[in-house]
C-alpha cells in the first residue's frame, strides 16, 4: 500500500556529503539522483491537487448535496465511494509537494508514515470501485432487470464498507509497524529518503504489501478486460442477427462506455504497477537506483490524472449524475429571465407576479425531479 521506499526525495549533493563523512566504509551508498526536477513534480503535483479539489469537490456535492438524490443504485453507491476516494488522494498530493518542496525532518517523518500511505490507501480504493463498477454495468446486460444479489443496494453497502475496512486496516498495520519499529531520528537527518526508516520487519512487511496490492491490481486489471472482451463478442452475435435493433444499440452503448473505463485505468494504473514491484524488490541495487527512482516518479504522475479522468466516468455510467448537471444548467439558464421578468412586473401587478414566478419555477422542479 505503501511507497515508504524510496517515496522520499533521494538524498541531495550536500547532505550525501555528510552522509559519506559519517559513513564512509558503507558499501551500500548508491549514486544520488539529481533534484533539479523536484520544481517540475512540484509544479505538477500542485496543479493536479486544485483540479483534483475542485472536480471531485464539485462531483461530491453533486452526490451528496442535493435534496432529491434520495433514492440510489447499486452504481450510485460505487460513484460516491469513488469521488470519495479521489478527493482523498487529491488532499494527500498536498503532502507529496510539501516532502518535495522542504527538508524539513518533521515534514519528511510526516509523510512517511502517514503521507504516502494515505495516498496509497485511496488509490487503491479508486482501483477496486472502479473494478466494481465494471462489474455492475457487465452484471446489468447478463440481468437487466436487476436480479442479482450484487446488483442490489444492499450488496453496493456491504461491499464498499468491506472494502474500506478492508484498505484501512492494511495501512494502520502498516502505520503501526512503521512508528513501533523506526529507527532513530539522527539517521534521518542526513538524508531524505524514507529507506531510513525501515526496520527489518517492515522491509519485510513492505514486500508482502506491494506483492499483494499489485495482485488485487492484476486481478481488477483482468476482470476489466474480460468484460470488456464479452461484451465485444457478444455485441457482434447481436449485429450479425440484427443490426438496427435496439438491443445492438445498447449493447455498442456498453462496450463503448466499458471501453472509456478500461482506457482510463490503463492509462492511470499499468504503468505504474509495471514498474513497482522490480521497484520494491531491486531499489537498492545501486546501478539501479537512479533510473527506479525517476520511473517510479514519472508513473506515479501518470496514476494521479485519475483524479482528473473519474468526472468523465460519473458522467458516463450514471445518469442521475447527468441528471443533476442538466438540472443545474437549466435553472442557470431559466433563473434570470424569470428574476428579470419579475422585476418588470412588479411595477404593475406588485406581489402577484413574484407569486406567478415563484410557482412557475417551482413547477420546473417538480417536473425534473420527476424524470430523474
Amino acid at each position: 500500500m505503501n511507497d515508504l521506499g524510496g517515496v522520499g526525495s533521494p538524498p541531495s549533493l550536500n547532505q550525501s556529503s555528510a552522509t559519506n563523512g559519517m559513513n564512509g566504509s558503507n558499501s551500500n551508498h548508491c549514486e544520488h539522483v539529481n533534484t533539479s526536477a523536484y520544481i517540475y513534480f512540484i509544479l505538477y503535483y500542485s496543479l493536479m491537487f486544485l483540479v483534483g479539489l475542485v472536480l471531485n469537490g464539485f462531483t461530491l456535492k453533486v452526490y451528496f448535496c442535493r435534496a432529491h438524490q434520495q433514492t440510489s443504485s447499486s452504481v450510485t453507491i460505487y460513484m460516491k465511494n469513488l469521488v470519495a476516494a479521489d478527493f482523498l488522494l487529491s488532499l494527500c498530493l498536498f503532502t507529496r509537494i510539501l516532502n518535495y518542496a522542504s527538508s524539513s525532518v518533521p515534514i519528511r517523518l510526516l509523510y512517511c508514515n502517514f503521507g504516502a500511505s494515505t495516498f496509497y490507501l485511496n488509490m487503491y480504493a479508486s482501483i477496486l470501485f472502479m473494478g466494481y463498477i465494471a462489474a455492475n454495468r457487465y452484471l446489468k446486460i447478463i440481468h437487466p432487470l436487476g436480479t442479482h444479489f450484487l446488483q442490489t443496494v444492499r450488496a453496493a453497502h456491504i461491499i464498499s464498507t468491506a472494502t474500506w475496512v478492508f484498505l484501512l486496516s492494511m495501512t494502520t498495520t502498516y502505520v503501526l509497524l512503521s512508528l513501533l519499529t523506526q529507527k532513530q531520528l539522527p539517521s534521518v537527518l542526513l538524508t531524505v529518503s524514507c529507506d531510513v526508516l525501515h526496520s527489518p520487519q517492515l522491509s519485510l512487511l513492505y514486500k508482502i504489501i506491494h506483492t499483494f496490492s499489485a495482485s488485487i491490481f492484476l486481478f481488477v486489471l483482468v476482470s476489466l478486460v474480460v468484460f470488456y472482451y464479452r461484451l465485444s463478442r457478444r455485441l457482434s452475435l447481436a449485429q450479425q442477427r440484427q443490426p438496427a435493433s435496439s438491443s445492438s444499440k445498447k449493447l455498442a452503448k456498453s462496450r463503448r462506455n466499458m471501453l472509456v473505463l478500461v482506457s482510463v485505468f490503463c492509462i492511470c494504473f499499468v504503468p505504474y504497477h509495471l514498474v513497482r514491484l522490480p521497484y520494491a524488490f531491486l531499489r537498492r541495487r545501486c546501478s539501479w537506483s537512479q533510473a527506479f527512482f525517476y520511473l517510479k516518479e514519472l508513473t506515479i504522475i501518470l496514476s494521479v490524472l485519475n483524479v482528473c479522468f473519474d468526472p468523465l466516468i460519473y458522467f458516463i455510467f450514471c445518469k442521475s449524475f447527468r441528471a443533476q448537471l442538466r438540472l443545474r444548467k437549466m435553472f442557470t439558464v431559466t433563473e434570470a429571465p424569470m428574476i428579470a421578468g419579475t422585476t418588470e412586473r412588479k411595477s404593475s401587478d406588485g406581489r402577484m407576479s413574484t407569486s406567478n414566478n415563484r410557482k412557475t419555477l417551482a413547477n420546473v422542479s417538480l417536473k425534473q425531479n420527476s424524470e430523474l
